[in-house]
């Protein structure tokens, strides 16, 4: 049996070490193998390896749940893919093992074809964040357009995606973020951005909307943050959650506890978007996979402005 390099845990809780794990066998008629190029590195991948989000396999185990990389191979039933097409994917529930390895096996329904203007590390690093974005905004705000709209977080990868996101859409967006991504935060087209260090920004964010009733609709990216967003959406409004902690709901509010669901085809016409620029995303760290174990560190913390991106070497077909 062939073998591959990856990194990834041999326990849940265990330290992210390069592990040494069976290759994967030609795909099943549904699936397709890409040789990965990069894959992208979140805090979510902290929640996979103490073993808080079931991702479909057990360790030993890669971790990593997005990649951008070349397709080796493809089951007979795949007529949408071929050999050699340059894809990114969010695969869940894994098949075989996570995208921080040299090979990953992804339902071809999961995978989109990267265009040739998006360069490897932002596609390994775009699909989570944005689909995330994407369902979040969804959620919050189905029919945007002509509405006021909080972003709590929004200097953060998904926090960013979900203001360009709503923009597009039509709304007026009130953000939070730090000092630090301020500037880049009204580059987005934010209307007003707040410091969510300011005790006191839910009550300037309902200030600034019309009426001072409050935002029809809010993002909430921030961990532990939602019950601080809520005070900003007026009543009969509704929050959307990405951090697994929706508050009660008052006033009539609507609250979702929203977690990225796998989507191809979305996936796709997100990426479209931003190869066309309508919406972009910064790469701040790109480290060789056998520094996993920084790059997860450095993500946890969050104190990069971007995201954090392994590179691969690509290797010969495992066959």
């Amino acid at each position: 049996m062939r073998r591959m390099q990856g990194a990834g845990i041999d326990a849940f809780g265990g330290e992210v070490r390069m592990l040494e794990l069976a290759a994967p066998a030609f795909p099943a008629q549904d699936e397709v193998v890409i040789s990965v190029q990069a894959a992208g590195v979140g805090n979510w991948d902290e929640i996979v390896r103490i073993g808080d989000w079931d991702v479909g396999r057990r360790p030993p185990l890669a971790l990593g749940v997005e990649a951008a990389g070349i397709v080796a191979a493809v089951g007979e039933d795949v007529a949408s893919l071929a050999p050699g097409d340059e894809v990114l994917t969010h695969p869940l529930p894994l098949r075989h093992q996570g995208a921080w390895a040299e090979w990953l096996v992804a339902p071809a329904a999961l995978v989109a074809r990267k265009p040739a203007a998006v360069p490897w590390e932002a596609a390994a690093a775009f699909p989570v964040p944005a689909l995330t974005a994407d369902q979040a905004l969804t959620e919050a705000a189905p029919a945007p357009a002509g509405e006021w709209l909080l972003v709590h977080a929004a200097g953060g990868v998904t926090g960013g995606l979900a203001v360009q996101l709503a923009i597009a859409r039509g709304a007026t967006v009130v953000a939070t973020a730090g000092p630090s991504s301020e500037a880049r935060v009204r580059e987005y087209g934010a209307r007003v951005v707040l410091d969510y260090h300011d005790a006191d920004w839910p009550a300037r964010a309902r200030d600034a909307s019309p009426g001072g009733q409050g935002v029809a609709a809010a993002v909430n990216a921030a961990r532990g943050g939602a019950v601080t967003a809520l005070q900003a959406v007026a009543n009969e409004g509704r929050l959307a959650t990405i951090t697994g902690d929706p508050p009660p709901p008052e006033r009539g509010i609507t609250v979702a506890d929203v977690y990225v669901r796998a989507d191809g085809a979305r996936l796709a016409a997100l990426v479209a978007a931003l190869a066309d620029g309508l919406l972009s995303l910064q790469v701040a760290a790109t480290l060789p996979l056998a520094q996993a174990a920084t790059a997860l560190r450095g993500a946890v913390a969050g104190r990069a402005a971007g995201a954090t991106v392994l590179t691969l070497e690509q290797s010969p077909e495992p066959w």
